[in-house]
């Protein structure tokens, strides 16, 4: 069901705290089942995101990162990861917050920081199903190219962002 609202203010992004680790990882479980299905095989979707993912490695990953946490009310709607030199790692929305400028906003985060440490760019390595936002964001395709997850062969895009 979709949660609409009528105005991106609604959505608050604060950062990212350890305790966040476990939502952050159900969220990325479902949005990747449900809304990257589009483009994936159920044998690259449960590679990708598997339901015995455990939760120490996975919140490790934060570790050192810029990460924000978009939230409505109580609820999350989405996060976002960069490492300290400009590789937005993780960038997902929950599939009930959809096309509803989250993704737009925590990427406007991770330009801003970026900025604000002086980077030149940001590179992220985008889906299929991820690759129309980053275009309309600004973003441009470096390469298109595969890559192994779990023994399971992925197409995604290498992508970049220059920072000015």
């Amino acid at each position: 069901m979709d949660k609409t609202f009528s105005n991106i203010a609604t959505i608050q992004l604060r950062p990212y705290q350890s305790a966040d680790a476990l939502s952050l990882l159900r969220l990325f479980r479902d949005t990747v089942h449900r809304i990257n299905c589009c483009d994936y095989t159920p044998e690259q979707i449960d590679a990708w995101a598997p339901a015995d993912t455990p939760l120490e490695p996975w919140a490790r990953r934060f570790e050192g990162n810029i990460a924000y946490v978009a939230h409505h009310n109580d609820e999350i709607a989405g996060f976002a990861d960069m490492t300290p030199d400009g590789y937005l790692d993780r960038l997902f929305v929950s599939a009930d917050f959809q096309r509803q400028g989250v993704a737009r906003k925590l990427v406007q985060a991770m330009l801003q920081s970026a900025a604000d440490l002086q980077l030149p760019e940001v590179t992220t390595e985008a889906s299929i199903t991820a690759k129309p936002f980053f275009l309309a964001a600004s973003f441009v395709v470096v390469r298109k190219q595969t890559v192994v997850c779990r023994e399971v062969e992925f197409t995604n895009f290498l992508m970049r962002h220059p920072i000015s």
